[in-house]
């Protein structure tokens, strides 16, 4: 096949920049992906209120919202086991949405829009030509020759340019049905052997939930199945009597950075958690793969208009996410540091009002 862009990867990153160039009027415009759709995926499926904004802007928000669960308050629990309700209310709410629907949701708009999806397509290595990159080969010897290429396919990608050691949160996730809960609300442990990341409770449902943790191992000590049973046990135990579970643990690892840089090469720009860009204190990283697709979208648009050349728009496109990301994710690193500390619990006994607006601070 030939094509003015091929994207490699249909999560939300992948989608966004295929809507958005549909939404610009830039045609033939191909979207692989190693599987078929719809599909499960591992994640914790929230989607942020910048992320609402996001899928409003691409035209889905009215087909997501009936099928997502609406969020507008958090339990927040400390390394001392101090708690606090925290009520955003609907004008911050966020939602849980299944990464099953929610992918599937995007991947139909942008086909709606005429992108090209091709399905079981298993990258291999890109195709390169006089210096750039050209395209995308399958493990299958199928070829996608393309003037502009744009890798999203995630925190594993192989086709990223060069850019040192990344920095990795690993994650394992179980779901069950029947666990009592706050309508409404998510939950946020800050437990000690897993600082300065937490564990969480998310309702995808009225009667299902995800319950996982994330943490740091650049060690590689640490039984990710021994770690989640001990906080489950200590965190859940009485709320699981009587649930049932759903399916079988899953694990998966988030890519992060505190830089954001080298996303582009000729022939080739990188978005979403394939170019780290999730953030470093609360691993979110469904808003920032959708905005950054949208970013690379009107970048790949100018210069197909001929508007910008392919320098300057791929220099703007760096700029940009940069601009857009880059204070939260130094954020986050003052957010790991103040969950470390004693602080939260100090606004614990100090007075509820400070802890409030300490986490509505991570949920923003």
């Amino acid at each position: 096949m030939k094509a003015e862009v091929v994207i490699i990867g249909a999560g939300p990153a992948g989608t966004a920049a295929a809507i958005h160039l549909g939404q610009l009027g830039v045609s033939d415009v191909v979207l692989v992906d190693r599987l078929d759709f719809p599909r499960d995926k591992t994640c914790g499926s929230g989607v942020s209120p910048k992320g609402i904004e996001v899928l409003d802007e691409l035209g889905v928000w009215r087909d997501v919202e009936p099928r997502a669960y609406r969020i507008n308050g958090m339990r927040v629990v400390t390394s001392g086991d101090r708690e606090i309700y925290v009520s955003g209310g609907d004008a911050n709410a966020a939602v849980i949405c299944q990464r099953r629907v929610l992918d599937h949701i995007l991947l139909e708009r942008a086909k709606a829009l005429g992108v090209t999806f091709v399905p079981n397509f298993v990258a291999r290595e890109l195709r390169e030509d006089d210096g750039r990159i050209a395209g995308v080969v399958a493990r299958d010897g199928r070829e996608i020759r393309a003037r502009l290429t744009v890798v999203a396919d995630g925190a594993h990608s192989k086709f990223v340019v060069e850019r040192g050691p990344k920095h990795i949160i690993h994650a394992i996730m179980g779901w069950w049905d029947r666990v009592p809960f706050r309508a409404n609300h998510v939950e946020m442990i800050f437990d000690k052997d897993v600082l300065p990341y937490y564990g969480w409770l998310f309702p995808e449902t009225e009667s299902r939930v995800n319950i996982g943790i994330c943490y740091g191992d650049d060690a590689r000590t640490k039984n990710a199945r021994e770690l989640f049973a001990a906080f489950l046990a200590k965190h859940y135990a009485s709320r699981l009597v009587g649930a049932e579970q759903v399916g079988d643990w899953k694990g998966h690892p988030i890519s992060y950075s505190y830089s954001i840089d080298k996303l582009c090469s000729p022939g080739r720009l990188i978005i979403g958690e394939a170019g780290r860009m999730t953030h470093p204190a609360t691993a979110e990283g469904i808003y920032q793969g959708m905005r950054s697709g949208m970013i690379a979208a009107e970048a790949i648009a100018a210069i197909v208009a001929h508007t910008a050349s392919e320098a300057d728009a791929f220099a703007r496109f760096e700029r940009r996410c940069r601009r857009t990301f880059l204070a939260s994710f130094w954020g986050g690193a003052l957010i790991k540091r103040a969950v470390s500390s004693p602080l939260p619990d100090w606004m614990a006994v100090a007075g509820k009002p400070l802890l409030r607006r300490f986490a509505t601070q991570l949920a923003s």
